[in-house]
């Protein structure tokens, strides 16, 4: 990278509303997002987001592609990649014994090989349905090679009857579920997490601290059965389905050759997943 070009991207990512758009698009990754969609989220009005977009995309720092009439933005997790190389190979000289900082700020090209068992964390709203679906297979079809949890970024919450229902209509123990909050990991006694999920959009859009260890992460968003209105045969078909798509998702997660991938292919393995499971579904 050209001192000019990293000069582009710092100045725009200066600005607290940008950073903020950018922080967006990397919790949604591999998926873009419509501006309508961030404006919303992000609680900006459409014309102040244009802006902000159009100057990270002249940084390089986002792409944006048009789907029938509407365009859809993506981060460019590469060109960050090349920024934090520069900072490290360029600006620091590579001198860790200086900057111990330097040495450990490369997540995107470390080559260690993962490790097992893996300490996995499915994160929703309330973890009331999808977030403990998920944790109940990955601990069935995980095995031992996998411990899983689950929390919810809402203080408070409980299970949901039809989810617990379902899980044990297929044979899961829903004995060890229970409703937790997301402040009961990040702290010095909680497993340190190798994989974060969110399975809910409103769970991704959080601005969440970062969680220590660097864990590799993937937003597999599921539509919420709890909002599936009509009778009590409607919504129990709807946490059917939802147990369906978690199911298929989490197969083909155990399924990957973690203990011979490094991380920046576990990576990529882990959003080409989230596309294929995605089309599948469609």
């Amino acid at each position: 990278m050209e001192i000019e070009s990293a000069s582009d991207s710092f100045l725009a990512l200066s600005h607290p509303g940008r950073l903020s758009a950018l922080r967006l698009l990397i919790r949604h990754l591999p998926d873009s997002l419509r501006p309508s969609y961030m404006a919303a989220t992000l609680g900006l009005k459409p014309n102040t987001l244009s802006v902000y977009l159009s100057a990270l995309q002249g940084a390089g720092l986002v792409s944006v592609t048009r789907q029938g009439r509407a365009l859809h933005y993506r981060a460019e997790v590469g060109a960050l990649d090349a920024l934090v190389q520069y900072l490290v190979a360029d600006c620091c000289r590579g001198r860790s014994a200086y900057r111990p900082m330097c040495g450990a700020s490369a997540p995107f090209s470390t080559e260690t090989v993962m490790t097992k068992p893996f300490n996995v964390l499915f994160i929703c709203v309330g973890n009331s349905a999808r977030s403990i679906m998920a944790e109940a297979l990955l601990r069935d079809l995980g095995g031992d090679r996998f411990n899983a949890h689950s929390a919810g970024v809402r203080p408070f919450s409980e299970l949901n009857p039809f989810a617990v229902e379902v899980l044990a209509r297929q044979g899961h123990d829903v004995s060890r579920l229970s409703a937790k909050t997301l402040s009961t990991f990040p702290t010095e006694d909680a497993p340190e997490m190798d994989f974060v999920f969110t399975v809910c959009d409103l769970a991704a859009n959080e601005e969440c601290p970062p969680w220590p260890g660097q864990p590799l992460t993937a937003h597999w968003g599921q539509p919420d059965p709890v909002k599936v209105t009509g009778t009590d045969g409607e919504k129990a078909l709807a946490f059917a389905e939802t147990y369906r798509q978690l199911r298929s998702r989490i197969q083909a997660f155990v399924a990957l050759p973690l203990d011979t991938l490094d991380r920046q292919t576990t990576q990529r393995r882990l959003d080409d997943l989230a596309r294929e499971t995605a089309n599948a579904e469609d």
